[in-house]
C-alpha cells in the first residue's frame, strides 16, 4: 500500500495537493497534516464504523429470532459493512453523535451523507429539505458541530449540482444553491478530522463532464476533499471510473469517491425514466475499501444504505424507508 493510501485507510483526513508529485508518484501531503498510523479494518481496506444498530442488522436479528437463519446470514453481507449515515430531521446531531461516539470507540471513521438542501430533489419522492437559507446554514452548522473532532466522512448534497445542471432545479433557485453548497463546504473543512466529497452524480445523468465544471467550482469544489459519483445509482464501476477521472482531470486532479452499494449488475437496461428506483435483479456491489487501485479514487463506499428504498415505485415504500425483501435480493446475488 502506498503512503497515501497507508495515511487515507488511517483517518480519511490528510489533505492532498493534486494526483501526484515527485518520481515517487505519491501524492504531496499538506504541511500540518501529519501520517497517523492506521487502526484496524473491519473489512480488507476499510477504515470506516459499521454501525452494530443498522436496519440490516436489527432485521438479522429478528430472522434469527424468527427462525429465517438462511436469509439472516445472507444479510450479513449487509450488516457487516460499514453504511453511510443519513442524519433526518431538524436537528441531526443526535444521530451523529451516536456515530461519532461509536466510531471512536472502534477506532474508525464516521461515513455521513448532509442530505438537506433547499428546495431538494425538485419536489420528487425525497422531497424536503430546510426552511431557507437561515434554516440550512442552522442546520449544516449543527452538523459539523456534532462532527467536531472526530475522524469522518462528509458526502455532501447528493443531486444537488446535478440538478441545476440538467434543469430540475429551476432557475431562481440557483444562487442561494451556489451560496449555501460553498458555505457549508468551506464550515465543514475548518473541523480538523473532516472530509467533504460534493455530490457530481453520475455518468448516466450529466454524460457531458465538461458541463459539471463550473458549476462545481461554483459550489465550492476547490475547497472540498474531491467529488462523490454514483450515489443512490446504479452505474458499474468501470463507467464511474472513466467518468470521474475525466471530470478530475478538468478539476486539476481533484480525487472522488464512489458508491458501489448496489451496482453489481449494473444499471437496469430497459424503462430508462426509472431505471434508478427500485430495478429489480440488482446486486451489492464492490465493498467499502480505501485499496481503490486508482490514485484518484480515494474510497469505494456503500453511500445509499442498500436495502433502503428509492421511492414508492415497483411496490417499494417511501424514498429512505427500510425494505428488507428488496436488501435480501441485493445480498443473494452479490458476487464479492
Amino acid at each position: 500500500m502506498s503512503r497515501y493510501r497507508a495515511l487515507l485507510a488511517a483517518v480519511l483526513l490528510t489533505a492532498v495537493a493534486g494526483c501526484s508529485s515527485g518520481s515517487s508518484g505519491e501524492p504531496a501531503v499538506i504541511q500540518g497534516h501529519p501520517p497517523i498510523e492506521a487502526a484496524p479494518p473491519t473489512a480488507p481496506g476499510s477504515p470506516f464504523w459499521v454501525d452494530p444498530e443498522s436496519d440490516a442488522a436489527r432485521q438479522v436479528k429478528v430472522w434469527e429470532k424468527q427462525g429465517r437463519k438462511a436469509d439472516a446470514r445472507v444479510l450479513r453481507r449487509i450488516a457487516q459493512q460499514p453504511v453511510a449515515i443519513w442524519p433526518s430531521g431538524s436537528d441531526p446531531r443526535p444521530a451523529i453523535r451516536k456515530a461519532v461516539a461509536g466510531a471512536a470507540k472502534d477506532g474508525r471513521t464516521a461515513l455521513f451523507v448532509a442530505y438537506n438542501i433547499p428546495h431538494r430533489d425538485c419536489g420528487k419522492y425525497s422531497a424536503g429539505g430546510a426552511d431557507g437559507v437561515e434554516g440550512y446554514r442552522g442546520w449544516y452548522g449543527m452538523f459539523a458541530e456534532a462532527i467536531g473532532d472526530a475522524r469522518a466522512v462528509v458526502v455532501l448534497e447528493p443531486d444537488a449540482v446535478a440538478h441545476m445542471v440538467d434543469g430540475c432545479t429551476t432557475a431562481d433557485h440557483h444562487a442561494e444553491r451556489y451560496q449555501l453548497l460553498a458555505e457549508a463546504v468551506e464550515h465543514l473543512k475548518q473541523l480538523p478530522n473532516t472530509k467533504v466529497y460534493l455530490d457530481a452524480g453520475n455518468p448516466s445523468w450529466i454524460p457531458d463532464t465538461s458541463a459539471l465544471v463550473e458549476p462545481l467550482r461554483r459550489a465550492g469544489i476547490d475547497k472540498a476533499d474531491g467529488f462523490a459519483l454514483n450515489v443512490s445509482n446504479f452505474q458499474t464501476d468501470t463507467s464511474v471510473r472513466a467518468y470521474g477521472v475525466k471530470l478530475a482531470q478538468r478539476l486539476d486532479g481533484k480525487h472522488f469517491v464512489m458508491d458501489t452499494g448496489r451496482n453489481g449488475e449494473g444499471p437496469l437496461k430497459s424503462e430508462h425514466d426509472q431505471a434508478w428506483c427500485n430495478p429489480p435483479g440488482r446486486s451489492l456491489g464492490t465493498p467499502p475499501s480505501v485499496r481503490t487501485g486508482d490514485p484518484l479514487i480515494d474510497a469505494f463506499l456503500w453511500i445509499k444504505r442498500p436495502g433502503d428504498s428509492d421511492g414508492p415505485c415497483r411496490g417499494g415504500p417511501s424514498a429512505g424507508t427500510w425494505w428488507p425483501d428488496y436488501a435480501l435480493g441485493l445480498a443473494r446475488r452479490a458476487r464479492v
